[in-house]
């Protein structure tokens, strides 16, 4: 499991757990300080990845903070 840090809300750092389980061929997502997580199964394509997570944040992050986080964790996950 990786632990990256990044701003979520604000300027406040948040962790968000990656884990890859390479057997069954996905990676979790999870942050703990919005109450959200999500599993990312290694075929899914970076465009429809990050409109996924574009409309899975929408309610509970500001568009800035929405844009940000999504593109992070698709670069986080699809370096792995």
């Amino acid at each position: 499991m990786k632990i990256r840090k990044a701003p979520i809300v604000g300027n406040q750092l948040s962790h968000v757990y990656i884990h890859e389980n390479k057997k069954e061929e996905y990676t979790l997502v999870a942050i703990p300080d919005i109450e959200w997580s999500t599993i990312i199964p290694y075929v899914e394509e970076k465009q429809a990845l990050s409109e996924r997570l574009l409309k899975s944040f929408s309610g509970k992050l500001s568009d800035e903070e929405t844009e940000n986080i999504s593109n992070k964790i698709v670069q986080w996950v699809k370096e792995m």
